[in-house]
């Protein structure tokens, strides 16, 4: 038998608060139109579901069994909608190990400051993820993304403790690390076009490569030596004084970071997270 939701809706806000005028300020209604609900669920049913005196209407025994019936109901269905709620308020980020550990944990705590009542969860690696479920922020080739996907294109230069900064060129010979991806699909970093661009290419270089870019970022501070990397994973160490960037020109790469299919997150805290981001980046 069909019943309309409403109805149900009035009737157990009514039977719980023993009250057709206090059901009716709870569900933003008129008592009349409480009223008109459970006439008309009365008459559907073909039963009386209330006594109706003066000042007061007391359940009938039909009405005691539908009562509990519907408070669970309404129970069970405030339950699921508390439980999509909360997962709302996780967001689920994967991106690069080096991205991960050098530009989002460290400024997650501005983010919990804007917005404390929401949680990420973030997960790195290399491979891309694919389910709906999941912010992707990825490293990739400019040229092969939609514009509108990019958060930031990618610039490279040379970095290293403050301390030999400025022995670099005296230096005949140094030791630079830079990074040779796991994806085979990427370039390498663009360091010869850099030595090219700075007047370089006749100095002696000794290169030496990682995977990631954040181990040779932390062996050039171990061995006090330099690295040729992407800018925006070296800012938490220039701020902390760690790290310096050389005097020289930095170039344009073929790189960026971006957010695949950005436009079609529509998770409200996805927004909110994409927006904030795209500030980290500027």
């Amino acid at each position: 038998m069909h019943v309309s939701l409403p109805a149900l809706k009035a009737f157990e806000s009514a039977a719980r608060l023993g009250s057709f005028k206090a059901a009716a300020t709870e569900l933003a209604i008129s008592p009349t139109a409480v009223s008109h609900h459970i006439n008309n669920l009365e008459q559907r049913l073909n039963v009386n579901l209330f006594i109706r005196e003066t000042r007061k209407v007391t359940l009938t025994a039909a009405g005691k069994q539908l009562a509990e019936a519907t408070n669970q109901g309404f129970n069970i269905i405030q339950a699921g909608i508390d439980k999509v709620a909360a997962k709302d308020k996780l967001i689920n980020v994967a991106t690069t190990s080096s991205f991960a550990a050098l530009v989002l944990i460290p400024a997650l705590h501005h983010f919990y400051q804007q917005f404390p009542e929401i949680t990420v969860n973030i997960t790195s690696g290399e491979q891309l993820t694919t389910d709906n479920f999941t912010l992707p922020v990825r490293f990739g080739i400019r040229e092969q993304q939609n514009q509108a996907d990019i958060i930031k294109c990618e610039q490279f230069n040379l970095f290293s403790a403050s301390d030999i900064a400025n022995k670099f060129i005296s230096n005949e010979s140094v030791t630079i690390y830079t990074t040779k991806w796991k994806n085979n699909a990427l370039p390498n970093a663009p360091l010869e076009d850099w030595l090219a661009l700075n007047a370089l290419q006749d100095k002696q270089v000794v290169v030496k490569y990682f995977d990631q870019e954040l181990f040779g970022i932390q062996q050039a501070m171990l061995e006090n030596a330099y690295v040729f990397c992407s800018k925006t994973l070296t800012q938490g160490y220039l701020q902390a004084g760690l790290l310096k960037e050389l005097n020289t020109q930095a170039i344009d790469s073929a790189f960026c970071y971006y957010i695949e299919n950005k436009q079609k997150n529509t998770s409200r805290h996805n927004h909110m997270f994409i927006e904030w981001l795209d500030n980290l980046m500027l």
